[in-house]
């Protein structure tokens, strides 16, 4: 029998999955939307808004489960808590700095990246709550 803490674990490799899954088939639709919209500058924008949503969700999914491997499953740890917010950080700054990038590169078309984003973290939402709805995972390990 699998303890909580490992189901928790395959439910987030799990969202990971599905998020990603997701975020490439954004990228396809919103390419194709991009680039009737605004030709190749869409289709690039498209394409960089949906990596920027699957970096950011992988980098949320990566550290939890660092996390949790560094504290050998205690999410009481303060070594998890640091991971994640260390991480949180991480994306906070790299955040800051693929905003203004984009905003002041002047060769992106911002509504459809900005859309690809939006699109992108909405679906690694569902997928988190898809996957852990599915999980099962137990409140309580039984020895």
């Amino acid at each position: 029998m699998s303890s909580a803490v490992e189901l928790a674990a395959k439910a987030l490799r799990s969202a990971l999955w599905m998020g990603g899954a997701a975020t490439v088939g954004i990228a396809v639709v919103g390419g194709v939307i991009g680039y009737s919209l605004s030709g190749t500058t869409g289709f690039v924008s498209a394409l960089l808004g949906s990596a920027v949503a699957f970096v950011f969700m992988g980098i949320t999914a990566a550290s939890i489960l660092v996390g949790q491997r560094l504290s050998g499953g205690s999410i009481a740890s303060p070594i998890f808590f640091a991971t994640v917010l260390g991480a949180w950080l991480l994306k906070f700054a790299l955040f800051l700095v693929v905003a203004f990038t984009i905003k002041n590169a002047g060769i992106f078309d911002i509504p459809v990246a900005f859309g690809c984003i939006i699109a992108a973290v909405v679906a690694a939402l569902a997928s988190d709550v898809i996957a852990i709805s599915r999980a099962r995972v137990p409140v309580v390990d039984m020895v």
